[in-house]
């Protein structure tokens, strides 16, 4: 079974989706990350054990390449899809509670900002490190942020801006964040977001890359 959570975790890396999938070409007719993590399902492997030792080495290899400039945002936009194509193999287990994930993520593109690509990488990147993520969108007031944040205790809140013109409205939801509930953890990120415009905002960490995000989260839980 080793051999196929090996598989599966290359699969993820390259973004071989499933078998019909034509990329990359020298897999191709080969089973993908769909196949095999249901594979490994039907024959006994635990879901948490797919998790760690297949898909979350994957994403972290991919995250890490991506901050080293090697690949660029296709390739991890395919690694993302060939992960999430594995996940919604084990989705279910961890609906039912019987896998654990290693906490809640609320992420959302900040009022004014329809931009998403950004968000969507994170959000997939956290996803494939164990995290659950409600992902509120693009253009998400502060009230949605509020709301979501009340509906899940303890979440850790991500929110992106793509524009000089939407930084303020990130401004604002921070502000908002950090009078209900000022113990949040709260991630920013975005073209024009900086570390030392995270901090004269009052947030907690920023990141340029995906990769620093899903750092900073596991730093917090472990």
């Amino acid at each position: 079974m080793n051999e196929v959570l090996i598989k599966l975790s290359r699969c993820v890396e390259l973004g071989k989706i499933d078998k019909v999938s034509p990329y990359p070409p020298d897999m191709k007719g080969q089973d993908g990350a769909d196949e095999l993590a249901k594979y490994a399902l039907d024959n006994g492997v635990k879901p948490d054990e797919i998790l760690e030792d297949a898909l979350i080495p994957a994403m972290a290899s991919v995250g890490n390449r991506f901050s080293r400039k090697e690949i660029y945002v296709p390739q991890m936009l395919m690694a993302a899809k060939a992960m999430n194509s594995a996940m919604k193999h084990l989705k279910p287990f961890f609906l039912s509670g019987e896998t654990k994930r290693k906490g809640k993520f609320i992420i959302g593109t900040v009022a004014g900002d329809l931009h998403d690509i950004g968000k969507n990488l994170v959000a997939m990147m956290i996803e494939g490190g164990g995290w659950e993520v409600i992902d509120l969108g693009v253009d998400v007031s502060s009230e949605k942020f509020l709301k979501a944040v009340e509906e899940n205790p303890g979440a850790v809140i991500g929110l992106s801006a793509l524009l000089t013109t939407t930084m303020e409205n990130m401004k604002k939801t921070v502000s908002a964040i950090r009078e209900k509930h000022s113990g949040s953890k709260i991630l920013v990120g975005g073209a024009p977001v900086t570390m030392d415009y995270c901090q004269k905002i009052g947030a907690d960490f920023y990141s340029p890359d995906p990769q620093g995000a899903v750092n900073y989260l596991n730093e917090l839980v472990n």
